[in-house]
């Protein structure tokens, strides 16, 4: 990992001392065991413990870094749905603001399952985590709660944009485009097509942009 990281002003800050440097991969090691931990041998069985053996520290030092297993999770989910470490919500993303801006309707929609796409290659399996555990546990609850309600604010800013540019089906309000791509472009789904029925990403990927085109854009936008 680089000594230097960019925010998104665009400019390199100071260079990190080296106790900070060792801080930031002693919890990136962690978060990787934790993943791989979770995602293999389940949240409920996973210990810190067992994190602390496969990231290479002492119990202590997990404690310090995180404090909690669910604050494990909650970073390695947030590292995963991001792809990077960089404190920038997901409206902010280049990929989001791209798609916004595109004046065309149906690339804006391709651009959204690319974007989801990416994010499900990274976090797909610890999602289905998540989903899987909230059921016993009302932490997890909470976090999968706070999921589904980005992935729909998200969802709904998208679908703002579709109607500004007039390219909505008629009689489909934004809410409703909203909901309908929060399902289609669900994890959920993403886990039953790739992960259980065997498609793969670009099979995914490209009935997900026709059923989102064909669902919320205008028919004449096909022609």
């Amino acid at each position: 990992m680089s000594e230097t990281r960019r925010h998104r002003t665009g400019r390199a800050p100071a260079k990190e001392d080296g106790r900070t440097a060792r801080a930031r991969s002693t919890r990136a090691r962690i978060t990787a065991a934790a993943i791989d931990l979770f995602t293999t041998a389940g949240y409920t069985t996973t210990s810190i413990a067992a994190i602390a053996d496969k990231a290479g520290v002492s119990e202590q030092t997990v404690y310090y870094a995180f404090g909690t297993k669910r604050a494990i999770l909650t970073t390695a989910l947030d590292l995963a749905i991001a792809g990077d470490d960089e404190p920038i919500p997901t409206l902010e993303r280049p990929w989001v603001r791209d798609a916004l801006a595109d004046p065309d309707p149906l690339r804006q929609l391709r651009r959204q399952v690319v974007g989801a796409g990416d994010i499900y290659l990274r976090a797909a399996p610890l999602l289905d985590v998540v989903r899987s555990a909230a059921t016993a546990d009302p932490d997890l609850a909470e976090v999968w709660a706070v999921n589904l309600r980005q992935r729909l604010t998200v969802q709904r800013v998208f679908a703002d944009a579709l109607a500004r540019k007039a390219a909505l089906r008629d009689g489909l309000t934004a809410e409703a485009a909203a909901d309908i791509a929060l399902a289609l472009l669900s994890p959920e789904t993403y886990n039953l097509l790739v992960n259980d029925r065997g498609w793969t990403h670009q099979r995914w990927h490209d009935w997900a942009a026709d059923a989102l085109a064909r669902l919320l854009a205008a028919p004449d936008l096909h022609a």
